[in-house]
């Protein structure tokens, strides 16, 4: 059976002092991987537009 006597939303499984664990989208918004990402995407992008158009 599920327990409902949580259902507030203002309470918070966090200690008071302790921040909650971040998650995938905030390591994404992070400016040193999406520049990472973005280089990793133009070298993917430059090596299929040579092989559809130059080879």
């Amino acid at each position: 059976m599920l327990d409902t006597t949580r259902l507030d939303p203002t309470e918070s499984d966090a200690a008071p002092g302790r921040e909650e664990p971040r998650g995938c989208l905030f390591a994404l918004s992070q400016p040193p991987l999406m520049i990472f990402l973005a280089v990793i995407g133009c070298l993917l992008l430059v090596g299929a537009l040579h092989d559809l158009l130059l080879l």
